[in-house]
């Protein structure tokens, strides 16, 4: 599977100001960022949920082709309110919207009825994410009484194009948020840090899901800053800095791993955004595509004799 590239908005470095704060400017942006190789586009204005999802319509109204990431959290929609404005969104979009769950909200102003506790915090998204699946998949009205939600006759009637296979996008490090993101994630994002940080962490992450069954179901995405600049708040990212060919070369190294996506933190002007895809994301991709044209040619990897071992010697 290709390397997909994903649009991390932040604020623009000469104006500070969010990137969705003047909706036309962002759709000449957006036009960029969808013809300039980016795949997906993260939406997590800091307004808050219901915002992100007004924003999410809005954005799959104004593109053709990228998949927009919801970031949504627990505790601001009741699941069956939240199922039912996803669903929507998501027809609307043709089936470009996936649900990208944090466990902390971007505003305090939805903070409200936070649980107190790590640990709750990570059972309240797992319950969370089992209703919103049951909502996206049943048949006729079920009862639901659990440690965070009672629900009655839930039943959402029109389903989004995905169902209950709607992109679930999850991250963390703790033990509690793997056993989670374990069981629900299509796509774990993973904290930035050297190779070997990310290598040992997609081993545990691979750990927690094959209790489930789903090891082999799991992609990853690693949110990396390519250049230094302002930078979207929250979004810890893997720094990269020099000429275009520096970056991807690093970046290959990253995707050597199993890396099916990179998140581009700070990208955010129209120079920067046309520039990341001509230059980065064009030389990875054909450095890519070069190594597996490599690995595939016959005896490209056939083990020498013996004799064809001495006369390299």
């Amino acid at each position: 599977m290709p390397i997909e590239f994903t649009h991390v908005p932040g604020k623009t470095a000469d104006a500070a100001i969010p990137f969705f704060y003047d909706f036309a400017e962002t759709a000449t942006k957006l036009g960029l960022i969808e013809d300039g190789g980016f795949q997906k586009i993260v939406v997590d204005d800091s307004a808050g949920l219901l915002t992100n999802m007004d924003l999410a319509a809005q954005v799959l109204d104004r593109t053709a082709s990228l998949e927009v990431v919801l970031t949504h959290w627990a505790g601001v929609v009741e699941p069956t309110v939240a199922a039912r404005q996803l669903a929507s969104i998501d027809r609307k979009g043709g089936g470009r919207l996936a649900l990208r769950m944090i466990s902390e909200p971007l505003n305090d102003d939805d903070a409200e009825s936070r649980p107190v506790g790590h640990g709750v915090v990570w059972q309240r998204i797992d319950e969370y994410l089992v209703l919103l699946k049951r909502l996206w998949s049943n048949d006729r009205p079920f009862d639901h009484e659990g440690a965070f939600y009672s629900i009655k006759g839930g039943y959402v009637p029109r389903k989004g194009p995905h169902g209950a296979d709607l992109t679930i996008r999850m991250g963390g490090q703790s033990g509690t948020a793997l056993k989670v993101a374990g069981r629900h994630a299509d796509v774990f994002e993973l904290a930035p840090g050297s190779i070997d940080d990310v290598r040992q962490l997609m081993e545990r992450v691979r750990g927690a899901a094959a209790e489930h069954g789903r090891a082999g179901k799991l992609r990853f995405a690693l949110p990396v800053r390519i250049h230094q600049g302002a930078s979207a708040t929250g979004h810890k990212a893997v720094d990269l800095s020099g000429p275009p060919a520096q970056v991807a070369l690093s970046l290959l190294a990253y995707a050597g791993l199993g890396i099916d996506e990179f998140m581009i933190v700070g990208v955010d002007t129209p120079r920067e955004i046309a520039t990341a895809g001509r230059e980065t994301i064009a030389l990875l991709r054909n450095s890519l595509a070069r190594r597996e044209h490599d690995a595939f040619q016959p005896g490209a990897y056939a083990p020498r004799t013996g004799l064809e071992r001495r006369a390299a010697g």
